[in-house]
């Protein structure tokens, strides 16, 4: 949509509102409508996405999942679960491209459903970033334990803490570059693991065993979980579906650094048209080279797993670094671990930040207390940032309780965390589409339509309140039920409606009617700022070639006064 067709929807809409407006109608030329800063670049912003959807669920986790359905079951529950988490940013993509807003998908859901209903998202997302970072560093502990088992738990817990507030303090820019350079360091880790399967399965190994893909054939494609026979297969194809409803994730950390990104009209959508094939490089090809270098009943990782295959385990529950063990190969399995480490904790820098913007979105909105939206000079939300802080401090529970214990937990809280954001954007996009459809506004002249709509939203939205409300039946099981696996399921489901309620009561807020909508709100400030641009948009690969000296510099943020 160019300044043009912004002026006609705005004249179909009624005057914008907001601070936006103003600096639309006085003609400045302005970042954004709040104190955030547009520094992010293309390459930033799609490492920044790597960086919060690939973590330790990707390389550590999911040898649970591939002990619970084994290598078929596991291979099609992530493969299932990667095609509706499509579906969701195929909404997410079109509302958060029109409206490049700080605070994302939050504030998108309070503007155009309920007041209530953004309360409702922004603490929850808040709170599923916040306790991630925990995870993490948990995790990190977990993965140094390959080396040694007398690293003190407490100063790697400190040392994370540290290193995320000095990186998260700095200005947006020095985050995206951090970001950028940690998150590389997870592509290099999951090609390297790729090339291993392939090279080691067609017969390169100490060994000189092609194996292909015995494991699928002995002991089998799809394993027995909970009960035996069909049933308990079926079962294990529903723990890897769980396992991949933690791990599969990304469109929540592109719409959350929206409001930050450089010229968001080119480049976060660039991003979103990405997902699709991260989805399928990163986590489909990731269940099927997982299911390939090991067994799902290999002794190692039963042993490892203790029986429990959920999110917990060590460094060395790892598939890939178990076979590599097993395989008798040299070096490569410290290698694997030294860049584990660095995944690890890029994921939790990733999550220290979009737990930081999330809760700035609240209070920018008013949802939060007003003091939290005190801005850096660099653009840096520092009472926000301050607050998120404090969470980190509950990985030092692993000190006293352990660390299986506590990532068990903390996995399950999140899990439904996770699950309530996607709901939420389905929601938000079948409330954005009624409107465009009761103003009379051709979603074609959007700048970025999305494909089968409002269908892929209907379709998404039943599938993910179907695995939200089932996704912990095993704790309903004859025997099995005890009150601390049912609060760690569904803590997170019975809060979001709490939430929702008490917003909603205290301030009588009502829902947003489709024609009342405002549909307008910063995109002429939006698309004011990206007229502002001297020099065309830099491509994802020329700014990389740019970077290592192999092309001649432009400057990609060059604007008119």
């Amino acid at each position: 949509m160019d300044v043009g067709e912004t002026k006609k929807v705005k004249e179909s809409n009624g005057s914008a509102q907001g601070s936006g407006d103003d600096d639309f109608q006085q003609g400045h030329v302005v970042d954004n409508a709040d104190d955030l800063q547009r520094h992010l670049g293309n390459r930033q912003i799609q490492l920044i996405a790597i960086g919060g959807s690939i973590g330790t669920a990707l390389f550590v986790s999911i040898g649970g999942a591939l002990n619970k359905g084994g290598p078929g079951g596991m291979f099609l529950a992530y493969t299932l679960y990667s095609c509706f988490i499509g579906l969701v940013n195929n909404c997410i993509a079109e509302m958060t491209v029109l409206q490049p807003v700080s605070g994302g998908f939050v504030r998108l859901a309070g503007h155009w459903v309920d007041e209530a209903f953004g309360f409702m998202a922004g603490w929850n997302f808040f709170f599923y970033e916040a306790l991630l970072i925990p995870f993490e560093i948990t995790a990190l502990n977990l993965v140094l334990s390959f080396w040694r088992d007398d690293i003190p738990v407490a100063a790697v817990c400190a040392a994370c803490i540290v290193l995320y507030g000095l990186i998260n303090v700095l200005a947006v820019k020095a985050y995206g570059e951090a970001e950028f350079w940690l998150s590389g360091g997870k592509v290099i880790l999951i090609f390297m693991l790729f090339s291993f399967t392939f090279v080691t399965m067609v017969g390169g190994n100490p060994q000189h065993d092609a194996y292909g893909f015995r494991y699928w054939k002995n002991p089998g494609g799809f394993a027995e979980y909970l009960s035996t026979g069909n049933l308990g297969r079926f079962e294990g194809f529903l723990g890897a579906l769980w396992a991949a409803s933690f791990c599969i994730v990304g469109p929540e950390y592109i719409s959350m650094v929206a409001g930050e990104a450089k010229r968001p009209r080119i480049y976060i959508k660039s991003a979103f048209k990405t997902v699709y094939w991260r989805f399928g490089i990163f986590f489909i090809l990731g269940a099927l080279c997982c299911g390939i270098v090991i067994p799902h009943n290999d002794p190692t990782l039963v042993a490892i797993l203790g029986g429990d295959s959920g999110g917990a385990g060590t460094a060395a529950a790892s598939p890939y670094v178990i076979a590599m063990k097993n395989m008798a190969i040299p070096v490569l399995p410290h290698i694997t671990n030294a860049l584990l480490v660095t995944s690890i904790f890029s994921a939790g820098n990733t999550y220290t930040y979009c737990a930081t913007r999330s809760l700035y979105g609240l209070a920018v909105e008013g949802r939060a207390p007003k003091l939290l939206k005190k801005c850096t000079r660099n653009g840096v939300p520092i009472y926000c940032f301050a607050i998120t802080m404090v969470f980190p401090v509950l990985s030092f529970l692993s000190v006293s309780s352990g660390s299986a214990k506590v990532l068990t937990w903390l996995v399950n809280l999140i899990t439904a965390g996770g699950l309530i954001d996607f709901i939420v954007m389905c929601v938000t996009y079948i409330a954005f589409y009624n409107a465009c459809k009761a103003q009379g506004i051709d979603r074609r002249t959007l700048p970025y339509t999305g494909w089968f709509q409002p269908y892929c939203a209907y379709i998404a939205l039943v599938w993910l309140v179907c695995i939200i409300f089932a996704y912990g039946y095993s704790t309903f099981l004859p025997g099995a039920f005890t009150v601390d696996s049912f609060f760690s399921y569904y803590t997170m489901v019975g809060v979001a409606p709490i939430l929702f309620v008490f917003w909603k009561v205290v301030h009588r807020t009502k829902f947003v009617r489709s024609k009342d909508a405002d549909l307008v709100w910063n995109a002429p400030l939006i698309d004011v700022y990206e007229a502002s641009f001297l020099t065309p948009p830099v491509g994802f690969w020329t700014e990389m070639l740019q970077l290592i000296g192999l092309k001649r510099h432009v400057p990609v943020d060059e604007r008119q006064a």
